[in-house]
């Protein structure tokens, strides 16, 4: 899904993009300054007028290209995708047995994991789409489109495998993945270290054959 997707009047969706040097700069520093504050404060803590503040810009800058926070939240978490599914698709590039499968995914999992752990903020730009209603469904969304990614996986290893259950079964497994993430770091490190582990058992278990 990308931002042609989605209408300009879809929640969360950006005003305007800027096709402009400056003013992909200047959006470069108001994402920056958004980023900053939701790790130091949460996604709840995010204001516009603070963004602005940081940024260095006007409130009506501001306003020009993202209408509310969740625009923001949205750009923020567009960002993280990007760089999940670039993971993502380079991890399960070279699977050809389901061996390989298993052991690409687990480590994909560390991967992710290590993501969260190296930035604070990105645990909070999801909790922040949790709050909003439009910005779910895009989280959603995109559990599906890295569940495709896993499907496809799948079906190079098991080609005779029923379609609907694999596409079934990579959705589930990508967005209990994310609501995963979400908990290990929100808990001491060492717990989030097993709920980690327990998940990839979990997913490793889902993803044998039969």
């Amino acid at each position: 899904m990308t931002d042609d997707d989605i209408p300009a009047e879809a929640p969360g969706a950006a005003r305007r993009q800027p096709s402009q040097q400056r003013s992909r700069e200047r959006v470069e520093r108001m994402l920056a300054a958004a980023q900053q504050i939701i790790a130091e404060r949460g996604s709840d803590g995010l204001r516009m007028a603070d963004v602005a503040e940081r940024a260095g810009v006007s409130i009506g800058s501001l306003y020009q290209f993202f209408p509310d926070k969740a625009a923001i939240i949205r750009s923020l978490a567009q960002r993280c995708t990007s760089q999940s599914r670039a993971c993502i698709e380079d991890g399960l590039a070279a699977v050809t047995d389901d061996a390989g499968l298993r052991q690409a995914f687990a480590g994909l999992v560390d991967a992710y994991y290590a993501m969260f752990l190296d930035d604070p903020a990105m645990c909070d730009i999801w909790s922040g789409m949790q709050a909003d209603k439009g910005l779910r469904a895009l989280e959603v969304a995109e559990s599906r489109i890295t569940g495709a990614m896993l499907g496809a996986a799948i079906r190079r290893v098991r080609p005779d495998a029923d379609p609907a259950e694999i596409e079934l079964r990579g959705f589930l497994i990508m967005h209990l993945g994310e609501a995963t993430m979400r908990l290990a770091v929100a808990v001491p490190r060492d717990e989030g270290d097993r709920l980690v582990a327990a998940y990839k058992a979990i997913a490793d278990t889902a993803l044998a054959p039969g």
